[in-house]
């Protein structure tokens, strides 16, 4: 690495965290989440504008790899506070309500994803068809629970009644979505490599066996009110976590999220808010848009045609249907009021980042092309940027969210988490 690159990576490292910001910003002015903004300035800067000449000159092919080394150290970041912020009490005991609800959220639009995948295989650069269609069906099923972690408190409609729903509905189905997802990265990988799995069972183990000294720390770091040597130890927890599963073949998206996951979270408040502060400080502020930017080069929607546009309308068509439809029949089949129910899908269709990760995914195990990569993204964009007005639609007054109607009394929760 040269002078001239140390400088240039630099320079676009601070260009990248002002665009993001200013985009950011100009997306929430809008009533927007900052994330449609901060996924704008990653395809604004793309090879979509242009021909590609704002890339080639703000972003020079030997600074690229080193780029996407931060990007792939935000995202591990953020797949941490992913697992860190899910509380494992709403997957206890949930009710039949969160249940049905959920499967409404998930079932419909995953098996129509997989029908969109029978129809658009041919295209698609993979020889695992049953990891792509997979693939396809989990990437139209997805919520994006930091996503509407931040809509809800936004709107501070995070203690009603829909909105513990939502949430509660979501967190199931970020377990099965990351769940699934690490099976088909195992699918779409090197049969060669796939006896290193067996190294999963232990490892998880290992994670369970450390929870009591993670708490020995936590408690410490408490009575000394310091949290830098406990930061130190999970900064290293997780580094090893996500180099593990890398290296089993099933990405360091996951390691990151099961730590996060399992660390201990039942007391210590004080000490996990700290620690999440710190992460996010780091990842979510500066690391997250490098990794926006990097997505962005890899979507060009230039050579975008009549063909590609009714590719991109049937998978609107598939991610609205499915999700939207999916969770308002469920929802009216409990006899969850008309508006209720379409408030509720709306939230659930929100894809954000989340989605953006797991299409990342896609595109580096060849399960996408760049051409679909790209259909997706835009589709990503479009149903996130639709949630509040639709929200604002659907229930203009916001104190109709806490009834559900007579057959439903959920407890609810003050959601304060994401900022994505």
């Amino acid at each position: 690495m040269t002078a001239d690159h140390t400088v240039a990576l630099l320079l676009d490292l601070a260009f990248v965290f002002v665009l993001s910001r200013l985009l950011g910003r100009l997306a929430r002015r809008f009533d927007q989440p900052a994330v449609i903004g901060e996924i704008i300035a990653g395809i604004v800067v793309g090879p979509t504008l242009f021909h590609g000449a704002i890339t080639t000159v703000l972003f020079p092919t030997a600074v690229r790899p080193l780029l996407s080394g931060f990007a792939n150290l935000g995202v591990l970041l953020f797949m941490f506070t992913v697992g860190l912020e899910l509380d494992r009490r709403l997957l206890r005991g949930t009710s039949r309500t969160i249940a049905w609800v959920s499967v409404g959220s998930v079932i419909p639009s995953f098996g129509f994803g997989l029908l969109l995948a029978r129809a658009l295989r041919s295209s698609q650069p993979t020889s695992h068809t049953a990891a792509f269609i997979l693939f396809l069906g989990l990437a139209m099923s997805v919520t994006a629970l930091p996503v509407l972690a931040r809509i809800l408190y936004d709107r501070r409609i995070g203690r009603t009644a829909v909105g513990h729903l939502a949430v509660s509905c979501a967190a199931v189905g970020d377990v099965l979505a990351w769940s699934l997802l690490a099976v088909v990265t195992l699918l779409a990988g090197e049969h060669t490599q796939q006896w290193r799995f067996l190294v999963v069972p232990p490892f998880v183990l290992a994670l369970f066996l450390a929870r009591p000294l993670l708490r020995r720390l936590m408690a410490k770091a408490e009575a000394d009110d310091s949290t830098a040597g406990l930061f130190a130890v999970v900064l290293v927890g997780l580094l090893v976590s996500g180099a593990v599963t890398q290296w089993v073949g099933m990405h360091f998206i996951f390691g990151a999220f099961l730590f996060g996951l399992l660390l201990p979270k039942d007391n210590y408040d004080a000490v996990r808010a700290e620690i999440l502060r710190s992460v996010q400080r780091m990842g979510i502020t500066l690391l997250m848009p490098v990794y926006f930017v990097i997505a962005g080069l890899q979507v060009d929607l230039s050579k975008v045609d009549n063909r590609d546009l009714a590719w991109f309308g049937l998978i609107m068509l598939v991610a609205m249907g499915g999700k939207f439809g999916g969770v308002f029949a469920a929802a009216r089949s409990l006899s969850i009021r008309p508006r209720q129910a379409a408030a509720l899908a709306t939230l659930l269709n929100t894809r954000g980042l989340t989605e953006l990760v797991i299409l990342s995914v896609g595109l580096q195990a060849g399960l996408l092309d760049q051409e679909l990569y790209s259909l997706m993204v835009l589709m990503t964009v479009v149903t996130t940027s639709l949630a509040g007005p639709l929200l604002r639609l659907f229930c203009p007054d916001d104190s109709v969210l806490n009834d559900l109607g007579p057959r439903h009394e959920l407890p609810t929760t003050d959601l304060a988490t994401s900022r994505t």
